[in-house]
């Protein structure tokens, strides 16, 4: 009898205990101050914090690859009070570009929803004889050393990107690591390095000055905010397709109903007019999916990846 009523109440109570999350802060963890995944994620947490009548807190790791952030919500309480805005470098590619990881991606996460698409755009600094991509490949590989790009960090979406344009080429390029997107947009305006891959809104004013050039972008079309910047496509280079991405992610073992309250929540914030103009505004558009679409996404990212990786022989540093 005694066990009977203690399922009963367990039964009852899960779905009033989804129906009334939040009751108290949610936590969600992401990048650095002033990055995509801090301004897109302080967004969207203040969004569901009117919708909820609840803080919620965005916590900061500072890390070239979200890795940080992200093996902390693995250690999480499963409870959906503790989140994780991560990305593909520290979900797919991460995994197989350092001996170890702190986290198993499909193991130790309950994946909510992939939340935004990026493309980035292979810029150059001015003094760099070449206008546009086909002329700047033709350059590099005239040249008796290997080009320099910068990155923002080993396993990051430009490091990633111009590795496979090195694949894709056949040009010789060598990888100079800065600590985050900034960093590696300021050594290419300043000469220190010649080219590089950024996100399009952190370079686009300094192109539009013709303080740098910009060749192409990396996504499926033209960024609507830039539609002067030629797809790697429509500049000869058809398959070239390599979109930033940024999900959201609770520790395993959260109850599916709460990850489905998230989901869904998340998914109207993404629809409003008002965070659509804040996702344009970074370069980004909503990418809003089901639980089960964000996993199977992950792991094809990641096979992708690993593929990739395994091709280009890409180091760590």
């Amino acid at each position: 009898m005694y066990r009977a009523l203690v399922a009963i109440l367990l039964l009852t109570g899960a779905p009033a205990s989804a129906q009334d999350y939040p009751v108290r802060a949610v936590r969600i963890i992401t990048g650095g101050v002033g990055t995509f995944h801090d301004i897109v994620t302080r967004q969207l947490a203040a969004r569901l914090s009117e919708r909820w009548g609840q803080p919620v807190v965005v916590e900061n790791q500072p890390a070239a690859a979200l890795t940080i952030g992200t093996a902390m919500a693995a250690r999480a309480a499963p409870d959906g009070y503790t989140l994780v805005m991560s990305d593909r470098s520290a979900l797919a590619v991460a995994p197989h570009l350092y001996p170890s990881v702190p986290y198993d991606p499909a193991r130790d996460f309950a994946p909510i929803s992939l939340v935004a698409l990026a493309p980035t755009v292979l810029v150059a600094n001015p003094s760099v004889p070449a206008d546009t991509l086909s002329e700047f490949l033709a350059y590099a590989k005239k040249q008796p050393l290997a080009v320099q790009f910068a990155t923002a960090g080993p396993g990051t979406n430009n490091h990633i990107a111009m590795e496979l344009l090195k694949h894709a080429t056949g040009i010789r390029a060598e990888a100079i690591h800065y600590k985050g997107g900034g960093a590696s947009s300021l050594a290419i305006l300043g000469g220190e390095v010649p080219v590089g891959f950024a996100l399009v809104p952190s370079v686009l004013p300094q192109v539009r000055a013709g303080k740098l050039k910009a060749y192409a972008v990396s996504g499926r079309k033209r960024f609507a905010g830039a539609p002067e910047i030629p797809t790697a496509a429509e500049a000869g280079f058809p398959g070239f397709e390599l979109e930033f991405w940024i999900g959201m992610l609770a520790p395993a073992g959260t109850p599916s109903a709460i990850v489905a309250r998230l989901n869904r929540d998340i998914g109207e914030v993404l629809q409003s007019p008002r965070m659509r103009e804040t996702l344009l505004a970074q370069g980004a558009e909503a990418a809003h999916g089901t639980p089960d679409e964000f996993a199977a996404f992950i792991g094809s990212e990641s096979t992708r990846m690993k593929r990739l990786i395994d091709l280009t022989g890409m180091k760590a540093n």
